[in-house]
């Protein structure tokens, strides 16, 4: 599943096959490092420009938190589903959420196999 060069959220999303909620503008957005967690506050502190974000969280204040960080894209997985609430928000802000039924351990091995570091 390697991929050469920089790895973007849309070609993240096709390789890995993750259902996009909300494309945002970001989809061709560069993914320059992961997070998990569930922790707003821990993503707040310690996600940075670039990073793609693995929650189950689905409440809007996700949207807040990665555009506050500047983060690529939120994956929520799990199986979880973000509300009308979360999707308006990304759409108006232009954050990708994608969704997958796989745990956040799985997409987090998957983003490392891609070259995600």
């Amino acid at each position: 599943m390697s991929h050469e060069g920089p790895v973007t959220v849309r070609q993240a999303c096709q390789a890995m096959g993750l259902k996009v909620c909300v494309a945002g503008t970001g989809m061709d957005t560069q993914i320059d490092g992961a997070l998990v967690s569930d922790l707003l506050s821990f993503v707040m502190a310690n996600g940075k420009p670039g990073h793609c974000w693995i929650t189950i969280q689905t409440h809007s204040n996700i949207v807040a938190v990665a555009v506050l960080g500047g983060l690529s894209a939120i994956i929520i997985a799990s199986g979880f589903y973000p509300d009308e609430d979360t999707t308006g928000r990304a759409e108006e802000e232009g954050i990708p959420v994608l969704t997958s039924e796989r745990s956040a351990y799985e997409l987090a091995g998957e983003l490392y196999e891609l070259g995600v570091r």
